[in-house]
């Protein structure tokens, strides 16, 4: 195993617990804490009007706060899963923005928005709309849950366009929007990069506050107990690629989620040469020997 103080690693991050050192408080805080809204008042590397306005309306807007309420019932109510409500969607949505700041940040040039004609600031406005719909076929069923998104989405779509757009704008806001909310799926080839985006920062919700409900309900799939051995997700500029993911896990459970589904999400994206995922297993063994895991990368 590679050795988990590599100093690809930021060494102001905290490193896996050895045996007699204390606590580190920021992996034991209740992971909910970082599960925070995108800011559009923070020192972003591209802030820009038109974005902040647009998740305005979206947060002011009653039918798309129903819906993100409402799609948690069938996934987390009757069928045990991990959260895929509006807690998830303000991840989804931060993670996106985060990756694209840091993507355009590193000279990534994103390609949905420019091929329709429209403004580079309409990059951030397609990528946020689609990380808050794109669960939303949920009220309809789990399965395939990113088919229905489509017609639902479409329908909240042309309600909020108008006030930001023009006839051809928006048919083509609406068509990239639609676009990433379809590639969030594992099934389907994205084939911009803010599709690619969301799809990665969907797979990125993964920490254990997530699972908490289920977990608490006697849930213990592998979707959930996987979950529970994520502690944070760390993104940041990278080294050798424009972002590096950073996944804190305290024991071998949580390679599910990195292994399994975020590389599924990973695969495909258009983003796998620009994205460097590490995680980590910062526990050792009650006995004090090694873990099964130490380290794996994406």
């Amino acid at each position: 195993m590679t050795d988990p103080s590599d100093p690809a690693i930021d060494p102001d991050e905290p490193g896996p617990a050895s045996e007699g050192d204390a606590a580190d408080p920021e992996l034991d805080a209740d992971t909910d804490a970082d599960r925070h809204e995108y800011d559009p008042e923070a020192d972003h590397a591209f802030p820009d009007d038109r974005l902040n306005e647009v998740l305005d309306r979206i947060a002011a807007d009653a039918e798309i706060t129903a819906c993100l309420e409402a799609q948690n019932v069938n996934p987390v109510d009757r069928k045990g899963y991990n959260d895929h409500g509006a807690k998830h969607v303000e991840i989804v949505r931060d993670r996106a923005l985060r990756l694209y700041d840091l993507l355009k940040a590193g000279g990534v040039e994103f390609n949905g928005a420019r091929q329709q004609g429209l403004d580079e600031a309409d990059e951030a406005v397609i990528i946020a709309l689609a990380a808050t719909l794109h669960d939303i076929g949920h009220v309809v069923h789990r399965h395939d849950h990113p088919y229905y998104s489509i017609p639902l989405a479409a329908d909240l779509l042309d309600d909020l366009l108008p006030s930001f757009y023009g006839v051809a704008e928006r048919v083509r806001v609406k068509a990239e929007v639609l676009h990433a909310i379809l590639c969030h799926h594992t099934e389907e080839q994205p084939l911009t990069l803010e599709a690619g985006v969301v799809r990665i920062a969907d797979g990125l919700d993964m920490e254990r506050g997530r699972s908490r409900v289920p977990y608490e309900e006697g849930g213990r799939g592998i979707n959930t107990v996987s979950s529970q051995a994520i502690e944070r997700v760390s993104l940041r500029e990278g080294e050798e690629t424009p972002v590096q993911v950073v996944i804190r896990m305290n024991n071998a459970a949580g390679v599910y989620q990195v292994d399994s589904l975020l590389k599924a999400k990973m695969e495909g994206s258009l983003l796998e040469d620009r994205i460097q995922t590490i995680a980590i297993n910062t526990h050792s063994d009650e006995d004090g020997t090694t873990s099964i895991v130490d380290r794996i990368e994406l």
